[in-house]
């Protein structure tokens, strides 16, 4: 599988693959099939599993030793009008790709973590997703959002009830409950993923969520937790999420 190296520290050994399937690999300097410098942003080719990346080797130097060796005599030498071409064909293989491998290329790759992105994704591909790990930034803006379409909800249930008079009449506002109630009831699953895949990103359970149900300090226990920095490492709920830099 192709893909492109996201982070490398050469003093751990220790780095990130862009599959060319949307997953995030892990891979050490011990995965390499040769020895060869790896950059971030480099086009690499390896064989994918369980989560790692296994045979990394760079597209550049292999597409550059493969020229070399039908280049050189039977000897094993290169003649000298032969080696600036080799060098040529090394410099036309891109080190640095933009084709952004794992990434989506639709309207939507540009903007992959906005916060209104984020938003959109919870409320749709990631309506049941209780797997995986969301960053700080996905989970506050999933909130921010959700809470400016909560206040645009319950303004248009307000006017309605106006202009049907059941403010006149000290009548139940019935639209206005109606329509929050229902937001509500649609939001709950995708509010719950968010949390508990916060919570995976911090290491924890998503389980401890029903520690929300202590009375009086169990709102403000999630909300520490929510405002924890992302785990810096690859851990039994996924991969670093995508935009931290490690």
């Amino acid at each position: 599988m192709q893909g492109e190296v996201l982070h490398y520290d050469e003093d751990q050994g220790f780095g990130f693959i862009a599959g060319a399937d949307g997953n995030r690999y892990t891979f050490t300097r011990e995965s390499l099939r040769r020895e060869t410098a790896i950059l971030k942003g480099m086009a690499v080719e390896f064989r994918p599993g369980g989560g790692q990346a296994r045979d990394v080797f760079s597209i550049a130097a292999h597409a550059a030793g493969a020229v070399a060796a039908r280049a050189a005599t039977p000897a094993g030498t290169m003649t000298a009008a032969i080696a600036p071409a080799i060098a040529s064909a090394s410099a036309a293989v891109p080190i640095a790709p933009r084709q952004h491998f794992g990434r989506p290329t639709d309207a939507r790759s540009s903007d992959a973590t906005g916060l209104w992105s984020y938003f959109q994704r919870a409320v749709t591909e990631n309506y049941l997703n209780f797997t995986g790990r969301a960053r700080r930034k996905e989970y506050w803006g999933y909130c921010l959002f959700w809470f400016i379409a909560l206040l645009v909800v319950a303004g248009i249930g307000v006017l309605t009830d106006v202009e049907m008079g059941h403010f006149d009449d000290a009548a139940v506002p019935a639209v206005t409950i109606g329509l929050l109630s229902l937001y509500l009831l649609a939001t709950f699953l995708p509010g719950l993923g968010m949390t508990v895949r916060r919570l995976h990103d911090i290491g924890l359970s998503g389980w401890l969520y029903l520690l929300i149900l202590i009375p009086s300090i169990g709102g403000l226990i999630i909300l520490v937790f929510a405002l924890i920095p992302t785990q810096g490492r690859e851990n039994q709920w996924g991969p670093v999420p995508a935009g931290i830099r490690i």
